[in-house]
């Protein structure tokens, strides 16, 4: 049992936990929380810490793991979360293809057509807690993957894995320096990008989304750069009453991927 709050191991995941730069140094992250325990991938893991409770209460659970068991107060002190729960994995990050995420995608079932990727690129997203929204809610529509600009976020940031719950590892997500360079690289491949963006002409149920889609949103308090909105295919919006000027961005990003998603349903 770790004891000492000057533990070498302790000192490591307190880094993991505020270092982007130590996160992609290492090609390391540190996940706390008992559904990230759940769901990781055995082959992500590379070490697991428990407090001494959990590994009294959770025995069953640990049975066939290895992991190192820290004591209650000292845990507390790598925690990066208020009331812990117990458990912090120290894991690989996940490393996707984007090659393999823009090719297009066959439906399964007779009388189905191929659909294009579905993508939701974010500029400059900057909460941990709607970029992790995000990454979840596109898991749930079925969407290819997930893109941020390189000054968003960094999706191994605690705050935003715990906000994934799991999906952070079945959802591709990779970063781009440029939104509106990358749009114009997407539509190279026949990808339709649409921004999302409130002076946008056209209501977002309107267009087409069955082809291959790339919504684009921005960031939290300043919305989409005008250079990346015009670059973009369509400028779209969501219509709001007049007393509301903005949604948050994970809701927004919600509500086209699931239009996207009816679409693609009943095509």
């Amino acid at each position: 049992m770790i004891t000492g709050s000057g533990n070498a191991q302790l000192k490591m995941i307190r880094q993991l936990m505020k270092s982007r730069e130590m996160r992609e140094e290492r090609g390391v992250f540190a996940a706390e929380g008992r559904k990230i325990f759940e769901e990781v991938p055995e082959n992500a893991v590379e070490q697991i810490y428990v407090s001494g409770t959990f590994a009294r209460e959770h025995a069953g659970e640990l049975a066939d793991r290895k992991y190192t068991v820290v004591e209650d107060k000292r845990f507390e002190s790598i925690s990066d979360t208020k009331n812990p729960q117990g458990v912090i994995a120290v894991l690989k990050k996940p490393v996707w293809n984007p090659e393999e995420v823009l090719s297009p995608k066959a439906e399964a079932g007779e009388g189905k057509k191929p659909h294009g990727p579905l993508l939701l690129m974010a500029e400059h997203l900057q909460d941990p807690g709607n970029a992790g929204t995000i990454i979840r809610t596109a898991e749930a529509a079925g969407a290819d993957a997930v893109i941020f600009t390189d000054d968003s976020v960094d999706i191994f940031n605690p705050k935003v894995v715990r906000a994934t719950m799991g999906s952070i590892f079945r959802v591709p997500v990779f970063y781009v320096n440029d939104a509106a360079a990358f749009a114009g690289q997407l539509k190279e491949r026949k990808i339709r990008t649409y921004a999302a963006y409130l002076p946008g002409s056209t209501v977002y149920d309107e267009p087409d989304y069955t082809g291959g889609t790339c919504f684009i949103i921005g960031n939290e308090s300043k919305g989409l750069s005008l250079r990346t909105a015009e670059a973009a295919d369509a400028r779209i919006r969501i219509p709001m009453t007049e007393h509301i000027n903005s949604l948050n961005a994970a809701m927004a990003a919600g509500i086209l991927l699931y239009e996207a998603e009816r679409q693609r349903r009943k095509s």
